[in-house]
């Protein structure tokens, strides 16, 4: 009788203890844990060693570190018509655990399968330049719209990246095209300027010159210097009878009279 007692009495000790040690979680600083009792929502825990009642309450853990999430490659058509496949990085976090748990089956599979369906309906009402330019400006406003319909979820959508953008063959080959097409118009407006300023400083300085016909006479004179130097050919160069006239009469005044 006694062996049986003492063997019932370490049977319920044996069931208490590990009845203690089923109750007894712990929860890492980034975690939570969302407990129900009786099936009915009763708090969220954690972090730290907490007590769960084996049988009547439940617990669910929660993340609550930065997730990145690699959205698959979408087939996107762009406003001007152009199929691309666009994929892109998303980071959120959990900020509410009981409406993660409560208010979504799955949390994750959720936003993966929101952000898809949302960078191809952003994507789609733009060109295909804008893809290309304005990645910034997509990222902020995929960001904004997951943002605000993954609240309700207790989610929070820090950072939203598009990846790559890829194009086919044919499409990089007419792009390429362009971007030539593009570079030698640019090229033929500078020349195009360049001749322009040109001209307008030689205007200038032939204004300048008529003004005044000591200046041309100058001006005359050492461009026969600059071609007096060059001893390789024979040059022929009319000297104007104006420019003659004109040396003669200031020479005239300086000669004293005899």
């Amino acid at each position: 009788m006694i062996f049986d007692l003492n063997l019932g009495l370490g049977t319920i000790l044996l069931v208490i203890v590990a009845l203690v040690a089923s109750s007894l979680r712990i929860l890492r600083e980034y975690e939570r844990g969302v407990v129900f009792m009786l099936g009915r929502f009763w708090k969220v825990k954690g972090p730290g060693l907490i007590i769960v009642i084996p049988g009547i309450q439940q617990m669910v853990k929660v993340d609550l570190r930065v997730v990145t999430l690699d959205v698959p490659s979408q087939d996107v058509i762009s406003r001007d018509n152009v199929s691309v496949k666009v994929n892109a990085i998303i980071f959120f976090r959990v900020i509410d655990p009981q409406k993660a748990i409560i208010q979504v089956e799955n949390y994750l599979v959720a936003t993966s399968q929101l952000a898809q369906t949302t960078l191809r309906a952003v994507l789609g009402k733009h060109e295909l330049d804008e893809m290309l330019a304005e990645r910034e400006r997509l990222n902020l406003d995929v960001q904004q719209i997951l943002d605000a319909q993954t609240d309700g979820w207790g989610i929070k959508v820090a950072n939203v990246e598009i990846k790559h953008i890829d194009l086919n063959e044919s499409m990089i080959r007419a792009i390429a095209r362009q971007a030539e097409a593009e570079r030698e118009r640019r090229a033929k407006v500078i020349h195009a300027e360049g001749e322009k300023q040109a001209a307008e400083s030689l205007m200038n300085a032939a204004e300048m010159l008529s003004r005044e016909p000591a200046a041309m006479q100058l001006r005359y004179l050492q461009t026969l210097t600059q071609i007096a130097g060059d001893k390789a050919s024979t040059i022929v160069f009319p000297i104007p009878i104006d420019l003659l006239k004109g040396l003669i009469a200031e020479a005239a005044k300086k000669t004293p009279p005899a």
